[in-house]
């Protein structure tokens, strides 16, 4: 559904720019624009959308701050790792020439 509705509006969007009709043309669409958009059963959707997100934004919020914490603790610890890895060996006979 929402694959659609992106095509649809750019569909829409694409003859809108691309149209040779010229102003008047352009006027018309978004005055039928204008009135769909304004109707009630567009507005009934996007309020309860509205709603919708809302009631959603917390969770979502609380989840992005998790996984944003889970990424800097496994990428903190990578980089430890291969700071360690990447130190010489203290017992002198790695990494000296002619051993």
């Amino acid at each position: 559904m929402r694959g659609r509705l992106i095509f649809v509006a750019g569909a829409a969007l694409g003859y809108v720019l691309g149209a040779r009709a010229g102003r008047a043309r352009y006027e018309q669409i978004k005055s039928v624009s204008g009135r769909f958009w304004n109707s009630s059963g567009v507005q009934k959707q996007v309020h309860g959308l509205e709603d919708f997100i809302a009631d959603r934004t917390p969770d979502v919020a609380e989840l992005i701050g998790e996984a944003t914490k889970k990424a800097v603790r496994k990428a903190t610890s990578r980089k430890r790792t291969d700071t360690n890895a990447a130190q010489p060996s203290t017992n002198g006979s790695a990494g000296t020439p002619g051993s």
